[in-house]
């Protein structure tokens, strides 16, 4: 999830805590019957979501330094799918070989081998449902689609670059780092989702979730106080919006 998605959800805590000082200011006068709104309740709650995002926090960092490394080691990788098939064009290889080469380099490229069919207005029918997608570009579906390539270039004695960067040598080599750098990406990410997935339970549970409480306490000091009260103008421009995990 995005920065501005965390920034989000922190923001949706920090009102919380300031609704809850509010409704402690009102003195008897909040006097709800409902448990999960009293003030016990509210202070039970905000601890919870507080320490839900202090679990992200710590987190995040884990998970953005193998991430991190990961784009990096990915990021010339089209560049050298290019270099390789150019390499094998100017190799003593058939023409069925190159296109082979080229057939797999389409995928690590995201490329299509013929255009994208697009939707006719002219006809009842969605055309564009026909075309078959060309996203192979997950990291595991790169990783696999490398091994391919390699295997196929290693079997081909007429592919021997004397560069030493696209010998199938050091490409397996390559692709060897790649699947490191990516298992240690997945690995850092299953504790982060599920914390995420924990944070937002505490958070935007249609039933138990802070912004439901939040909502509840409102409807409550609107009650007692009335709609023009400077009671319900204090909680009511506390602003708590549901941030679904992408």
């Amino acid at each position: 999830m995005s920065s501005t998605s965390e920034t989000g959800h922190a923001k949706n805590v920090s009102n919380f805590e300031t609704l809850k000082i509010s409704c402690t200011g009102f003195g008897v006068k909040y006097n709800p019957k409902k448990a999960s709104i009293k003030l016990p309740a509210l202070g039970i709650k905000y601890t919870a979501a507080d320490a839900e995002l202090t679990k992200v926090r710590h987190l995040l960092p884990l998970y953005e330094a193998p991430s991190n490394a990961r784009k990096i080691l990915f990021k010339p990788f089209t560049k050298l799918v290019t270099n390789i098939v150019n390499a094998v064009k100017a190799s003593d290889v058939t023409i069925e070989f190159i296109a082979n080469v080229k057939t797999i380099a389409r995928k690590l490229q995201g490329k299509r081998a013929t255009p994208k069919i697009v939707d006719n207005p002219a006809t009842p029918e969605d055309e564009s449902k026909k075309s078959i997608s060309a996203s192979q570009m997950s990291f595991d579906m790169r990783i696999e689609n490398f091994g391919k390539l390699i295997e196929l270039l290693e079997s081909n004695d007429g592919y021997d670059p004397n560069e030493p960067e696209l010998t199938t040598v050091t490409l397996t080599a390559l692709r060897a780092s790649m699947i490191a750098e990516n298992t240690a990406a997945k690995t850092a990410y299953t504790p982060l989702d599920n914390a995420r997935i924990s944070r937002d339970v505490v958070l935007y549970d249609p039933e138990t979730g802070l912004v439901k409480v939040a909502t509840d306490v409102k409807s409550y000091v609107k009650s007692v106080f009335g709609a023009t009260s400077d009671e319900f103008k204090q909680v009511s421009k506390l602003k708590f919006v549901v941030i679904e995990n992408k």
